[in-house]
């Protein structure tokens, strides 16, 4: 079991709004229905997080319902990487503790967060901490994931956030632990009692500084997030993504692909058991990618050595909306960089080893 490290004095958001010209990119789509658009922060997403299934957590629960942390090692632009989930532990009605793992709903949860946090009234970011804060209602976020095809009561959301607040991630690179945090950091609510009971009661919960540097560095991408949210399977949505940061120059004339291998080792999603089972999960969601528009079409090649398949490689070409989308957010990462130079604000490029 990891030692628990001493919790630090909550912090609160900033008694007066900041204005600043990063919150104000961050929030400026390039699109002709901005309701339909997010950001997304590859460094933070890389980051596996929602892999957990409820038959998984139940096998990882003791007898008294607690567990230990679980750690995943992954890559990230080659670089090796691993992540320790510590799970939260959630006070029951019978007076115990139970422990959860954050899955699908948080996962959801955390992408209607980040798109409140585009409408600036909700949004408060202070580049020289730096810190990011999303103020948000339990109705407001059911609004979010209803409007999406993601429905979830009241209860559940009241939950997730309860997960993402007190899960404990730590981030290593090369063995080395680099950041240390949860999803959602110092939640605020004016009154525990309120907040249970007035689902429209406003809430402040401090973001992870990876998106707050993201928000300084101009290093995060728009795409449709409506899409992405009907994605019915997690897989789906964890490819799409990787084709929303690396396959920035789709075009008709291009392919990309990638491999079973790399999608078993840093997704986390392929855990079920048999490969036979694991390289049908991927077919199923690159089925959902071509029914989504976001493919054209996709080959699949098997690498043998023998009768032993050894890996897999996924040629994918884009659809017509797909490469119009990246266009777009290659265009707003431009006029983003041009606008902040007007406004004194150079952003620079923040490595690996430099992250916090």
């Amino acid at each position: 079991m990891t030692k628990k490290r001493k919790e630090p004095e909550q912090r609160k958001p900033p008694i007066k709004p900041v204005k600043c010209i990063q919150l104000e990119l961050f929030s400026d789509f390039v699109s002709n229905d901005k309701d339909t658009i997010s950001n997304t922060v590859e460094f933070w997403e890389s980051i596996p997080k929602y892999f957990f299934t409820p038959y998984q957590v139940e096998k990882l629960r003791t007898e008294k319902g607690h567990a230990d942390p679980y750690e995943w090692s992954y890559t990230f632009n080659s670089i090796p990487c691993a992540v320790e989930i510590q799970p939260a532990l959630i006070k029951q009605r019978d007076g115990g503790y139970k422990a959860f793992f954050p899955g699908v709903t948080e996962e959801l949860v955390e992408e209607a967060l980040k798109k409140i946090l585009t409408d600036q009234q909700y949004g408060i970011h202070d580049p020289e901490q730096p810190e990011t804060w999303v103020k948000f209602s339990l109705r407001m976020v059911a609004k979010e994931l209803r409007d999406r095809g993601r429905t979830r009561s009241l209860d559940q959301i009241k939950h997730a956030i309860k997960v993402m607040s007190g899960c404990i991630l730590t981030f290593y690179k090369d063995g080395k632990e680099i950041w240390q945090g949860s999803i959602l950091q110092d939640l605020l609510t004016s009154d525990r009692e309120e907040y249970l009971k007035d689902s429209n009661s406003l809430h402040a919960a401090r973001l992870p500084l990876f998106i707050s540097h993201a928000i300084n560095q101009l290093e995060y991408r728009q795409f449709n997030y409506d899409r992405l949210m009907r994605c019915n399977d997690q897989l789906t949505r964890w490819i799409y993504k990787k084709l929303i940061h690396r396959y920035v120059n789709a075009n008709h004339n291009n392919d990309y692909h990638f491999s079973y291998s790399s999608l078993e080792r840093d997704s986390g999603l392929l855990q079920q058991g048999r490969a036979t089972d694991n390289r049908k999960k991927v077919i199923k969601a690159l089925k959902e990618l071509a029914s989504r528009d976001v493919l054209k079409e996709y080959v699949v090649e098997e690498r043998k050595e023998g009768q032993k398949i050894i890996d897999i490689i996924y040629t994918v070409r884009p659809s017509f909306n797909f490469v119009r989308e990246q266009k777009a957010a290659n265009s707003r990462a431009r006029d983003g960089l041009v606008k902040a130079g007007k406004k004194g604000t150079k952003p620079r490029q923040i490595t690996l080893e430099q992250t916090p």
